[in-house]
């Protein structure tokens, strides 16, 4: 069977909440035998907690996401820090910038993206980049804070190979879920086929961003072999060579033995 690291999920989502286990036994029918879940606010941490201690081959990252800045207080990093000490929490994140939603001021979004690298440093944990439309002020903290000491991930990365390559400068892996499925994500494929095969990562942000021909509907985990299929394709591989790669790349990422 094909083994497969979906790197981004939010299975604890209320969207899961009639089928949870049914999703979770898909996900492993597919060949799915390690995922993320991300915990990004006061709300899913405890959720995605919960599923990493449940279940042995889902890890978690645990971080503030740019849209929830505003709510952070000062005991919320304090418990971030002391969940990174968890066996299964493995990054931190989803955390960035996002100037699409426009719920946090854009100063308050820059500070605790800043506080999370220099946790992130401090505890020795990769990070976990949410970016949105906001490529320019990303870089420049990641740069500014030094983040390359830890590295991380570019989660379902939407920008130029410029852009790539100075977050792959920077010890990132660059990530790929659905959208590079779509028939006219042209600059998404063009990335791939660019960035280097120990540097890919696939997701499926799942129960966002479906890829094709799912597009529209409700994500699930199982859905990244589409994601690897097209990256066999776009690369001239097979889908089972793509999924040692990504997978050995993900374990190397999250430091999982």
């Amino acid at each position: 069977m094909t083994l497969l690291f979906d790197t981004h999920t939010h299975l604890d989502s209320y969207k899961f909440d009639e089928d949870r286990d049914e999703v979770i036994q898909r996900a492993k029918d597919a060949g799915v035998h390690m995922l993320v879940n991300i915990g990004f606010n006061r709300e899913t941490i405890p959720t995605t907690m919960a599923l990493a201690e449940k279940h042995d081959f889902i890890y978690a990252a645990v971080g503030w996401h740019p849209v929830d800045s505003i709510d952070m207080r000062p005991e919320d990093l304090e418990w971030i820090e002391r969940l990174c000490s968890h066996e299964k929490v493995v990054a931190i994140g989803e955390i960035g910038l996002d100037y699409h939603w426009d719920t946090s001021p854009k100063d308050v979004q820059q500070r605790v993206f800043r506080e999370q690298i220099r946790l992130a440093r401090k505890v020795g944990k990769p990070i976990v980049i949410h970016n949105r439309d906001a490529h320019e002020d990303v870089i420049r903290i990641l740069q500014e804070e030094n983040a390359s000491e830890i590295g991380g991930v570019m989660h379902c990365f939407s920008g130029s190979w410029e852009t790539a390559k100075q977050c792959l400068d920077m010890n990132f892996y660059i990530s790929f879920g659905g959208p590079v499925t779509f028939q006219n994500a042209r600059v998404p494929k063009e990335v791939l086929k660019q960035v280097p095969l120990d540097r890919i990562l696939i997701e499926t942000d799942a129960p966002y961003l479906s890829p094709h021909p799912f597009r529209g509907k409700r994500n699930e985990s199982a859905y990244v072999l589409r994601v690897a299929e097209t990256a066999a394709e776009l690369l001239g591989k097979s889908v089972e060579e793509i999924a040692l790669i990504t997978t050995e790349n993900g374990k190397k990422c999250f430091g999982i033995v």
